[in-house]
């Protein structure tokens, strides 16, 4: 039989790492945003960005992620990382 409690307990320690994670872009995100800012450049990149849409659906064809809905994550995290650098 199945132990919800365990498969429960695995989730909760995947979305630590994933919030460890998060924690670690935005860090360095701030830092691109102070280099930016000396060097005189825009917070947003859109060459960039699509790039990283480009790889990240990439990655999740290869994993067996559905590429629409794992870009829509990156779409929301890529947000809230341009805010940090402002």
């Amino acid at each position: 039989m199945v132990n919800l409690k365990e498969l429960r307990r695995e989730i909760d320690e995947v979305d630590e790492q994933i919030i460890r994670f998060l924690a670690d872009r935005v860090k360095v995100c701030q830092t691109i945003g102070a280099a930016k800012k000396a060097q005189g450049l825009p917070v947003k990149d859109v060459v960039r960005e699509r790039d990283v849409y480009q790889l990240v659906r990439k990655q999740a064809t290869n994993l067996g992620l559905d590429p629409v809905q794992v870009e829509a994550v990156y779409r929301e995290i890529v947000n809230m990382c341009s805010s940090v650098q402002e």
